[in-house]
């Protein structure tokens, strides 16, 4: 089985959805029943952007900056790892997260290693 991230893109700003509660509940049915079909891998919410820092190397020394790597206006707001037998069983685990939560996903294989 190969492993892929499910990556969720959320709006900068704005306070979440009204149905946000009834939103949570569908999501963890969808990720039981991952985790019955030995799907699901791992998943998390991140904190919001302005929490990040990014490190960059110049030459022999590492740059520390505050703040997301690049300006837009939607971010990862958070991620499930799943393993599926291929792109399309992944990309049907993301098209029913995509239902659920109603914001933009991005399925992407993992690297083997």
């Amino acid at each position: 089985m190969k492993q892929y991230l499910i990556s969720i893109y959320q709006p900068d700003g704005g306070a979440p959805p009204a149905n946000i509660d009834e939103i949570m509940r569908e999501l963890e049915l969808l990720n039981d029943e991952m985790r019955a079909a030995g799907a699901w891998v791992f998943a998390a919410g991140l904190h919001a952007p302005s929490t990040a820092t990014v490190l960059r190397a110049k030459g022999a020394d590492v740059l520390i900056t505050d703040g997301p790597y690049a300006e837009g206006r939607e971010h990862i707001g958070g991620f499930t790892v799943v393993a599926a037998a291929d792109l399309d069983e992944a990309l049907e685990w993301g098209r029913r997260m995509a239902r659920i939560i109603t914001l933009p996903i991005e399925v992407r294989p993992l690297q083997d290693g």
